[in-house]
């Protein structure tokens, strides 16, 4: 008699290997939009300071990411 000891199925992995690639992809599409953004508040300095805004949406993406993360584990 076998056992498997971490108790996941082959279904579970898979969707665990999904998870993190979303997740992956989230933090790069979410790195790219806070660049852009530093970059356009350099262009014309009258928008805004350059780090606030990239700090502001940088928060911002990061809440979203965890409404998403929580969204999936469920």
């Amino acid at each position: 008699m076998t056992t498997d000891s971490d108790g996941t199925t082959p279904q579970d992995r898979e969707h665990h290997e999904l998870r993190l690639a979303l997740i992956l992809l989230t933090i790069v599409v979410g790195l790219l939009i806070t660049a852009a953004a530093i970059y356009v508040a350099r262009m014309h300095p009258a928008l805004a300071q350059p780090l606030g805004v990239g700090a502001a949406v940088l928060s911002a993406l990061a809440g979203v990411a965890g409404v998403i993360g929580r969204a999936l584990r469920r």
